[in-house]
């Protein structure tokens, strides 16, 4: 399975409520401890029970959704998990990025300027300038009547 950023923004935003719940439930923090489990496998359980529901005609989930689908993965001892799926998943929660990240889409930002600027560069050398088309006109005889 090739996990995209957005993938693993959502895994870890699951992750960090799973925590937080852990802390303060200890029921909870029990079944989350349990050994035959692991976020992987909730991610993927979740996401294929989002894909059931968009079988049936699209599927956006809300917050509490998606952490109660979380919490029943680990709940539950005979969970089918289901099949790994290759997908990206849009978080909508804001990204923070470290210094070293947005040191790397900044320094990525500025090459891609730099190519796109010395590509018009080099569009406006290697266009054939327009060449004055020298007209023919017969020129008069006087004697061609």
């Amino acid at each position: 399975m090739t996990t995209m950023k957005g993938t693993e923004h959502f895994k870890q935003t699951i992750k960090s409520y799973l925590d937080e719940r852990a802390k303060t439930d200890e029921l909870f923090a029990v079944a989350y401890a349990k050994e035959n489990k692991n976020l992987d496998d909730c991610v993927t359980f979740i996401l294929n029970q989002a894909k059931a529901m968009a079988d049936e005609g699209g599927v956006g989930m809300a917050d509490c959704e998606v952490y109660s689908l979380a919490c029943h993965y680990f709940d539950e001892d005979d969970i089918d998990v289901g099949k790994p799926i290759n997908c990206g998943v849009i978080v909508n929660h804001k990204v923070e990025l470290t210094e070293e990240e947005k040191a790397e889409a900044r320094q990525r930002a500025i090459s891609q300027y730099q190519a796109e600027e010395l590509r018009k560069m080099q569009q406006r050398k290697s266009k054939p300038t327009a060449k004055p088309q020298e007209t023919k006109y017969a020129e008069p005889n006087l004697f061609g009547f």
